[in-house]
């Protein structure tokens, strides 16, 4: 039977209640992972250690059903660590495929700027088109490939920044902040008597569909409607970035399919199937934080960039 835009609401609100019982707050961040599962993105969390960046994404991957897989980014992490390589078995006297822990449905990146960008580049072909490339031989990833990468904030020392084609394939850089004072009580109060790692089986977390049915509701998203008024009003506000003063580099029309894309998939998450100019508007900063570059003079003024693209925002005239 065909998934129906109210059977996804039924599906991610139960997918918010699991995860729930695992991660405190950070019901954004939970949002924004749902939009980028259903548009088929990939995710970029930053923020300062101890702050679970790890625990949602393992949570997030339990209660999805999805094979999980975990690659801890370190200075001498190198390609072949990632996609895996071509051993040669001295009993069969053949090449045999060791396969990397890339290859899984969902994988964390766990702080990826801790590696050079030589090792950082092995994940562009799998984030772009989920395959990769082994000695001229192609392998195919799972459909439902997601990337879920961590990084520490670029200013602690020991890190390498993400070179702008690395960027450009994550759909989201998102923001991870301490949790408030009552989060945080509550975060104490669970996890405070537990001691070892935490795991989201610990709390009860359980899966509540599997790549079946998340491609079923990837399948329902698509058939959100974008009007033409819409994607003239993305192009507008993604052009407007590359003519931007304060901006030397501005956004990719990758950019703008991967904002479209998006703002489906939260409408789909609203209930409607229609986009409306809020979800582009509710998108756009975690979709063009990441993909842009102050000019020199904005940087001596300490222009911030969420502000920066709010402002193009505000600028860009929606359709009514």
């Amino acid at each position: 039977m065909t998934m129906t835009l109210e059977d996804v609401r039924t599906l991610t609100g139960a997918i918010r209640a699991e995860i729930a019982k695992a991660i405190v707050g950070q019901e954004a961040m939970v949002d924004m992972l749902l939009v980028a599962l259903l548009s088929e993105g990939h995710v970029l969390l930053e923020g300062p250690p101890g702050t679970a960046k790890t625990f949602l994404a393992q949570s997030f991957a339990t209660t999805l059903g999805l094979d999980f897989g975990r690659i801890q980014f370190t200075p001498d992490l190198l390609p072949g660590d990632i996609l895996g390589s071509n051993l040669f078995n001295f009993q069969t006297s053949q090449f045999t495929l060791t396969r990397g822990p890339i290859f899984c449905d969902l994988l964390l990146a766990d702080e990826i700027n801790r590696t050079p960008p030589k090792t950082q580049a092995a994940l562009l072909e799998a984030m772009q088109e989920r395959r990769v490339t082994l000695d001229g031989e192609t392998h195919r990833l799972p459909d439902r490939f997601m990337v879920v990468a961590t990084q520490n904030p670029i200013e602690n020392q020991g890190v390498y920044p993400l070179p702008e084609a690395q960027l450009d394939r994550f759909l989201f850089k998102l923001l991870v902040p301490y949790p408030a004072e009552e989060e945080e009580a509550r975060i104490v109060a669970t996890y405070g008597k537990r001691s070892g790692p935490q795991r989201p089986a610990d709390v009860g977390v359980t899966a509540v569909t599997n790549t079946a049915g998340i491609a079923e509701a990837t399948a329902a998203v698509g058939e959100v409607t974008v009007a033409e008024d819409i994607t003239r009003y993305v192009v507008r506000l993604i052009r407007a970035t590359r003519e931007h003063s304060e901006l030397t580099v501005g956004a990719s029309p990758r950019a703008a399919v991967l904002l479209a894309g998006a703002a489906r998939a939260r409408a789909a998450l609203e209930g409607r199937s229609y986009v409306i100019p809020d979800d582009v508007k509710a998108l756009a900063v975690p979709v063009l934080r990441h993909r842009l570059t102050l000019s020199p003079a904005a940087e001596i003024e300490g222009r911030d960039m969420e502000k920066l693209v709010a402002e193009l925002v505000e600028a860009t005239e929606a359709p009514r």
